[in-house]
């Protein structure tokens, strides 16, 4: 079989890749192969366990793929070929292509030292559904869990499993949940909201080791205690999936990801990398970065296909500015770019401002919800480096919006002069937009 343009992997770098590249080049014949029959989002899995109640509605359709004419391939490339530009499958075939675009992904990481990882259920969170079909059935009857890591999505699926009964500890060996991601205080609300909602939380914990025979009966902590439990779930990140892309002789960077350039080029010409399992650089600081994000994937799968045949200018990934959010109950909390910490760690001489209104106007709608915006600014050019948000379901999109300043090297100024606009139901007040007043503090410090 011979296709100009081979994308490997089918989540969501893969189905951004394919469909970018049918777009950009409607004469060119597109194939994608992956591994798996039906492709999950990403980031609704943790809502299977509760929310949604089942991974048949959290599922990424090849509708949008298949409208335009893009083949769909469910197998698996074992090898590949760079001098003949060829690709061999799990099921023997030979697949030749003038382009290709590797989006292989991530999974997830089971430390090698941790006794009793191999104990049953004992469940980790990739994104297979037959496994996750698996996993959430045995848990209909297993009470007791313990969650290993309280990243973001340590805590979705806690607080998922706490909704519909089940008895959850959340066990994290930073001091705050969510600690890498935020700063202190947004961080310790999330605590506290987690823990109302029935979530134990035992932060500043490591696990030393799983305990049990041939099942999870606890979990051994490294200061001495004992948590019993049936189940374990580790969510301690995960790592990309680069093992046919060093096998092919691509290079790989010292933290394991398959190294590309602002096009997205790999080491070998005609080779291009996107999503999980490629290179990320911080784009305050340039450095190597280990964010993974679907949101990111997919605009690194843009800049892949964009630039296949004819590398544009304009269209460069410039570098990786992480843009998360999650919600607990009707509070959500998002950040972008650098947080307070981290930009103060790599040493910017910094200024914040934060502001706390309300996301409709009046304060009175049956759906409003505080909104708290914190800013992180360069003192010596009042060039935004990051954001926090604290509010409702608006708290989303407006840390967007954050992350677009961050990208266009917007200053406090910019935003203090910016044109909004408000709707009573929809935003906050336009005299009061949290935004631009976190803004307006930061620029008092910089006056002063």
């Amino acid at each position: 079989m011979k296709t100009d343009i081979l994308v490997i992997g089918g989540s969501a770098a893969g189905l951004v890749s394919a469909m970018t590249a049918k777009s950009g080049y409607p004469e060119k014949e597109v194939t994608i192969i992956r591994k798996e029959e039906i492709v999950m989002i990403p980031c609704g899995i943790p809502y299977i366990f509760g929310s949604v109640k089942t991974s048949e509605k959290n599922i990424l359709t090849d509708a949008g793929l298949k409208s335009m004419g893009v083949n769909i391939i469910i197998d698996e490339v074992i090898d590949i070929n760079k001098e003949n530009k060829t690709c061999k499958t799990k099921k023997g075939d030979l697949i030749e292509y003038d382009k290709l675009i590797i989006t292989t992904g991530s999974q997830p990481v089971i430390p090698g030292w941790l006794h009793g990882k191999l104990l049953k259920n004992v469940f980790v969170i990739p994104k297979e559904k037959d496994y996750l079909d698996d996993f959430h059935k045995k848990l209909e009857n297993l009470n007791n869990i313990v969650t290993v890591g309280a990243g973001f999505i340590g805590l979705e699926v806690s607080d998922e499993l706490n909704k519909i009964g089940k008895k959850v500890t959340l066990v994290e060996i930073l001091p705050r949940v969510l600690g890498l991601a935020f700063d202190e205080e947004f961080a310790t609300e999330a605590e506290l909201l987690l823990n109302e909602r029935g979530v134990k939380i035992n932060t500043g914990a490591g696990i030393k080791e799983i305990l049990g025979k041939d099942k999870v009966e606890g979990v051994l902590l490294n200061s001495g205690e004992i948590i019993e439990a049936d189940a374990v779930i580790l969510s301690l990140g995960y790592v990309p999936n680069v093992e046919l892309a060093k096998k092919a002789g691509l290079k790989l960077n010292e933290f394991g990801f398959i190294e590309v350039d602002q096009y997205r080029r790999t080491s070998v010409k005609d080779i291009f990398a996107a999503g999980d399992c490629s290179e990320k650089r911080d784009f305050s600081t340039g450095k190597l970065s280990k964010t993974m994000l679907a949101s990111t994937a997919c605009a690194e799968a843009r800049v892949a296909a964009m630039n296949l045949y004819k590398l544009s200018t304009v269209k460069t990934f410039r570098g990786t500015i992480g843009i998360y959010f999650t919600a607990i109950g009707n509070t959500a909390f998002g950040v972008a770019g650098l947080n307070e910490a981290a930009a103060s760690a790599e040493g910017f001489d910094i200024v914040t401002g934060s502001f706390t209104g309300i996301d409709r106007h009046p304060g009175k709608l049956d759906d409003a919800h505080k909104q708290t915006v914190k800013l992180i600014v360069s003192k010596e050019n009042g060039l935004i480096l990051g954001g926090e948000v604290l509010g409702g379901k608006s708290a989303g999109e407006l840390t967007n919006v954050i992350g677009f300043m961050i990208q266009n090297n917007m200053t406090v100024n910019d935003v203090i002069v910016s044109q909004i606009g408000t709707h009573p139901m929809l935003t906050a007040s336009p005299a009061g937009y949290p935004l631009i007043k976190a803004a307006e503090m930061v620029a008092k410090k910089l006056k002063s």
